[in-house]
């Protein structure tokens, strides 16, 4: 039970008084403890901006949408919970600290199996997360996904991509999908997946030796957060892939991860090492180098996405 009198109201602060008072007690915070606050109900005004000034029985309040409170939990690293109706027209804002080792981006005890059936990574349905689904949904349909009859997925993992080809088009069984992915275990799932489409298959293979499998060439490539492994040099192997696996006429989707999945939240901004904050450097310098290479190859490329970055390119020669 919240205890009003002791709730902090935040009624006309700014959003920078707001942001550095919950710092400021979240640091003494352990995870999963909660801090709230109250704030005029978002639902009290619509048609309405962020920022503007709403008076009501002679009470001045600030509004803000529910959505500036959910990216405002995501900044401090929090989850927020369902808000509650606390006043005639304020509710009560809770957030949840989260738990930033409960992460795969930190579980590196058997980089083989990081992305394995058993691993944290398994537990997260990139599917279900409209900020990656309506974006990769939306490149499918621009390469006119079912006009590329022969298709591969690189790190492929369980096949989640595979899946959404699969209810997108109605002629699944004339496509021919290969997806390819290191790690044994989430090969071994995706057969299982797939075990009653004949013209979808799965090699449990290293990338950097495509030619080894003599897989020929592909009407479209595939590959989401792979390409940017530590374990492979980006410009090269793309280059490579372009020049060896894709056909003249072929298109690419390439998805470059911008957020970070930690105690079950997807939070968005990219982060490398030794930065304590998101920093995208790194992102877009392999987005510009994609675009700019594959341009040079006669395609037509776009890029769109938030969570997700996906570059779409399809060729125009």
């Amino acid at each position: 039970m919240h205890n009003l009198f002791q709730m902090q109201k935040f009624y006309t602060d700014s959003m920078l008084e707001i942001t550095t008072f919950l710092e400021k007690k979240l640091k003494t915070m352990r995870a999963k403890e909660q801090l709230s606050f109250e704030v005029l109900n978002p639902d009290f005004a619509s048609s309405t901006y962020s920022g503007n000034l709403i008076r009501h029985n002679n009470q001045d309040f600030v509004y803000r949408s529910y959505k500036s409170w959910l990216d405002l939990a995501h900044i401090l690293t929090c989850k927020m919970l369902t808000p509650q109706v606390s006043g005639e027209v304020t509710v009560i804002i809770t957030f949840e600290k989260l738990n930033p080792d409960d992460s795969f981006h930190k579980s590196i005890n058997d980089k083989e199996e990081k992305y394995g059936e058993a691993s944290i990574f398994s537990q997260i349905h990139k599917m279900q997360e409209p900020a990656f689904v309506h974006y990769y949904a939306q490149a499918l349909k621009n390469v006119h996904i079912e006009k590329r009859t022969r298709i591969l997925n690189l790190g492929v993992n369980s096949g989640d991509e595979f899946a959404l080809i699969k209810s997108l088009v109605k002629n699944f069984k004339d496509l021919e999908l290969i997806g390819i992915d290191y790690c044994e275990s989430a090969i071994v799932q995706a057969r299982d997946t797939f075990k009653d489409d004949t013209n979808v298959s799965f090699y449990a293979h290293d990338i950097n030796d495509l030619a080894a499998l003599n897989l020929g060439e592909f009407d479209l490539i595939i590959s989401i957060g792979t390409l940017q492994s530590s374990n492979l040099e980006f410009n090269p192997l793309l280059m490579s892939i372009v020049q060896n696996q894709l056909k003249r006429n072929g298109a690419m989707i390439l998805g470059f991860p911008n957020c970070r999945f930690i105690d079950g939240e997807m939070i968005y901004g990219a982060r490398v090492k030794n930065y304590a904050f998101s920093e995208m450097g790194l992102l877009y310098k392999d987005v510009i180098f994609s675009k700019k290479y594959l341009q040079q190859k006669k395609y037509r490329v776009t890029i769109t996405g938030k969570d997700y970055i996906f570059l779409t390119a399809s060729s125009i020669r």
